[in-house]
């Protein structure tokens, strides 16, 4: 949770007035890019889950990834392939603030629909998840932004040192859930990593398709493609393994298996991208 925490407030501290005003400039891509991740991933998990039969607790874990808004490393790729930053920094932060309240309506359906299909009673506590979703999202998203406007020299700092911080946390957080459930996630990787890996690559290709309906140049929908693409796996752990919410490591060994994956496709994804450039 603390490097969640610190993950907002880093989105917070990137946050100006051309990342607000990048939405009257571009709607279209605003749109397209919060469809690509409010809708279209979270359909696409659910969708993979129930035709592979996933287990109850990971079939939770996958449509749970899906569900989060971009993580923040999205802003880093954004500008090695040569995107549109500025946008990719306000999708990121739309998408931060809308999942607060979209990742508890979605789970709860899809908490019914796996209670109803496995016989487990799944409870989703749906105002602590809210609750916990304002603490740790809203709240250092809210100080990042007064920080930067309040003392701009000093964000600048704060977010260069912070940048390269945020990469390495985020496998830190992922390699410490692996070293604990090690036995679960190699009796599950064969399965849950085709998943995952199936996923990622759906939902670039899809978001693809659907960024060419903005009608922009290559930058930004190659944004858009890494937007889509990278989810925030610290928020999908924290929320998967919160005492207040679900408790289930288990469910967040998804997320992992996620964070760990995005990361390599992604670099891929760039490397081709630069290839086709030169």
């Amino acid at each position: 949770m603390p490097i969640l925490i610190v993950l907002m407030f880093l989105l917070g501290t990137d946050l100006n007035k051309e990342s607000f005003t990048n939405v009257a400039r571009n709607p279209q891509a605003v749109i397209v890019g919060m469809i690509g991740q409010i809708v279209l991933l979270p359909i696409i998990a659910f969708a993979l889950a129930y035709f592979l039969k996933l287990p109850a607790v990971y079939f939770m874990g996958l449509v749970l990834i899906a569900c989060c808004p971009g993580g923040s490393s999205s802003n880093v790729f954004s500008m090695l392939a040569k995107g549109d930053v500025a946008l990719s920094v306000t999708l990121t932060a739309i998408s931060s603030i809308i999942t607060m309240f979209t990742i508890p309506i979605i789970m709860e359906f899809v908490s019914g629909f796996v209670s109803e299909q496995s016989g487990i009673d799944i409870h989703l506590p749906f105002g602590r998840l809210i609750m916990q979703n304002i603490v740790l999202l809203f709240v250092p998203l809210l100080v990042g932004i007064l920080f930067r406007r309040l003392y701009p020299e000093a964000a600048n700092k704060t977010n260069r040192v912070l940048g390269k911080l945020a990469f390495p946390a985020l496998m830190t957080l992922a390699l410490i859930f692996f070293l604990q459930y090690t036995q679960e996630i190699k009796d599950n990787f064969a399965v849950l990593g085709v998943t995952v890996a199936i996923l990622i690559l759906s939902a670039m290709l899809c978001s693809s398709l659907l960024s060419r309906f903005t009608k922009s140049g290559k930058a930004v929908r190659r944004t858009i493609v890494i937007e889509v693409g990278m989810q925030n796996a610290a928020q999908a752990i924290a929320i998967a393994s919160s005492p207040f919410i679900f408790n289930s490591g288990e469910m967040a060994i998804p997320a992992i298996i996620y964070a760990l994956l995005m990361n390599v496709i992604l670099l891929i994804y760039v490397a081709v991208v630069k290839r086709m450039k030169k």
